[in-house]
């Protein structure tokens, strides 16, 4: 007998991660909770990390590689005195340091870290080296190394100092930036070493801390129905930062087909500018988003239609 995949469920779920369980283990839960066919989500925290984790169900699964664009806001406190092989608290400690800097040595350190920059990964990521992941080859005793991989950080700031040994910051950046690698190298920068001993994401694409939930506030019913999808924001929800065309009915179902529109027909309509990290515009029919579409050649086309 066939297995049972669940219900067709379209929308995104935010949820608050707790401490201790990866990314996977979260959406498995919440595709549980919910009796989802089909989930994913938009873009992987470390079991030792909390905070915003987009989980897409259904239709919305088609937007996840927009959120994985977006820029992400963290706060991490960086332990200073011990590096650990993963970067994190974690890991095992590799080295020491009596070296305390104060807060004129961080902020004077902080501008080579803003902007395009390269970062070397932590060896404890799910990079692949030659067909095996970093972490399997670092915990079998072989870890790789790492080529620096560019990586745009919009805003890193130092916003508190609770001891002589910890320091907290505040990080915007974009996709696939290792906040354990910026508190590593910040350290080193400054004349010691260090590891993050705690990491929170509050800011991902569109959503923020008041769109999540957290996993254990989401239950199922008394009669062990599935939690209710009013919970779920809608699919469009996660494009609300890419700038909206106006299409007529028609021009929306020709986009659908997967035909081309003139530009010249889309005059004065045409957004002053197109998503900065991927080129496209979000095609509106009224308040309905019909999909993604990008200008090119004197054409409208379709990229991703919802």
């Amino acid at each position: 007998m066939r297995r049972r995949r669940g219900r067709p469920l379209d929308g995104w779920l935010i949820i608050d991660k707790p401490l201790g369980m990866t990314s996977t283990q979260v959406v498995g839960r919440a595709r549980y909770l919910f009796d989802a066919a089909k989930a994913g989500h938009g873009g992987t925290l470390d079991p030792l990390a909390t905070g915003l984790l987009p989980i897409a169900f259904g239709k919305a699964t088609k937007t996840v590689p927009y959120i994985m664009d977006g820029t992400k806001r963290y706060h991490f406190t960086l332990r200073i005195g011990e590096a650990r092989d993963s970067d994190d608290a974690e890991g095992a400690v590799t080295a020491t340091s009596d070296v305390r800097p104060d807060n004129a040595a961080f902020e004077a350190a902080l501008a080579a870290f803003r902007g395009e920059i390269m970062q070397v990964p932590p060896v404890f990521s799910a990079l692949k080296v030659g067909g095996q992941r970093s972490y399997d080859m670092a915990r079998a005793g072989n870890a790789p190394e790492l080529a620096p991989r560019p990586a745009r950080i919009d805003r890193f700031e130092l916003i508190a100092r609770p001891d002589a040994d910890t320091a907290v910051f505040e990080v915007e950046s974009g996709k696939g930036v290792y906040m354990r690698a910026l508190a590593r190298d910040i350290a080193l920068a400054c004349g010691t070493v260090g590891h993050v001993a705690a990491l929170r994401r509050l800011n991902v694409g569109p959503f923020d801390e008041s769109h999540a939930i957290p996993l254990d506030k989401i239950v199922a019913s008394a009669d062990n129905a599935p939690a209710p999808p009013d919970l779920l924001l809608p699919v469009a929800t996660a494009l609300a930062d890419i700038p909206a065309l106006a299409l007529t009915r028609e021009e929306a179902d020709a986009l659908s087909f997967g035909q081309v529109i003139d530009l010249d027909q889309l005059a004065g309509r045409m957004p002053a500018h197109t998503d900065p990290r991927s080129g496209v515009v979000r095609a509106m029919d009224g308040a309905r988003v019909v999909g993604l579409c990008r200008p090119e050649g004197g054409m409208l086309r379709s990229v991703r239609m919802l």
